[in-house]
């Protein structure tokens, strides 16, 4: 019986351990579940969404700044969501900086070369409105650490209304205009006039309605500027040492020749300057002659 006691007692102490192992594994992977959702949520936004049927038109825009492991694999992962969810990319800057640069020589014949560098990209893509806190949460993925975030929602449904109206104004003026240009008869300064304030009004409505496009442009397509970095990274190579001037130097009996070449050469040079210069010595000895005979008697 107390084989049996003993037997029993070990076993509920095994099974409550257990238990405990597994609530507390449990409990772990909720905290990081936690944990993960709660960086995702650090910088997606639902601001400004407006619900269906609203008179409101809002131009989302955003900027995050953030620390990524790899800067260029990011990039790529960045672009593809991008492209998924049938946005495009306006601007990218990808580069790397370079904060310093040692060669240290360890042979002869060989350096080594260090380089300390860091690479960032600055980047502005364009998505669908529907689809910006989906492609924000997306690239949540990416951050390693979150700098900064601003998401910005800009009400412009006054401003297209303003800009309509003014369109409608500026057609009733425009018919006017056409009016009275057609009953000034032949009085050219009226008829001028007239057409030049035709020609104002017409680009006016011209520019209203382009300004409308580029307005539904931007509430159609939210902008979206992204700041990358990583760490400062360490690249060290093994180059080739570059060979001094005196490597290249010929030896003692080839620089003996080309002296003696040399020489000769210049030995040329004195005697052709001095052929060229013989009317000149011919004058000379003949004034120095005729110093010592004449002159100097």
């Amino acid at each position: 019986m107390k084989t049996i006691a003993k037997l029993s007692l070990t076993a509920l102490i095994v099974i409550t351990l257990l238990f405990s192992c597994k609530k507390a594994d449990y409990a772990s992977s909720e905290t990081t579940g936690d944990e993960r959702t709660a960086d995702s949520s650090a910088i997606s936004s639902s601001a400004a969404v407006e619900p269906k049927g609203s008179k409101h038109k809002f131009i989302r825009t955003a900027e995050i700044k953030f620390k990524v492991k790899n800067v260029v694999k990011s990039t790529y992962a960045i672009e593809n969501t991008v492209q998924r969810f049938g946005g495009f990319v306006t601007y990218t800057n990808l580069q790397s900086n370079i904060h310093e640069q040692i060669k240290t020589k360890i042979s002869l014949d060989s350096t080594l070369e260090t380089t300390k560098y860091s690479v960032e990209n600055n980047i502005v893509i364009r998505v669908p409105n529907t689809q910006l806190d989906t492609v924000i949460k997306t690239i949540a993925k990416q951050i390693d650490f979150l700098d900064s975030r601003v998401i910005k929602a800009d009400d412009v449904s006054l401003k297209m209304l303003s800009n309509q109206l003014s369109q409608k104004r500026g057609a009733v003026n425009q018919k006017r205009v056409e009016q009275a240009i057609d009953s000034k008869g032949k009085k050219i300064n009226d008829v001028i006039d007239a057409e030049n304030t035709l020609a104002n009004q017409k680009e006016e409505n011209d520019n209203k309605a382009v300004e409308n496009l580029s307005l539904e442009d931007q509430i159609n397509f939210s902008t979206i500027t992204l700041q990358l970095y990583q760490n400062e990274t360490t690249k060290q190579e093994i180059t080739e040492s570059e060979k001094d001037s005196a490597s290249y130097q010929p030896n003692l009996g080839i620089q003996i020749i080309d002296a003696l070449k040399s020489g000769w050469y210049i030995l040329q040079a004195i005697l052709v300057f001095i052929v060229n210069i013989w009317p000149f010595i011919l004058l000379a000895f003949g004034g120095w002659f005729l110093y010592k005979r004449y002159i100097k008697k």
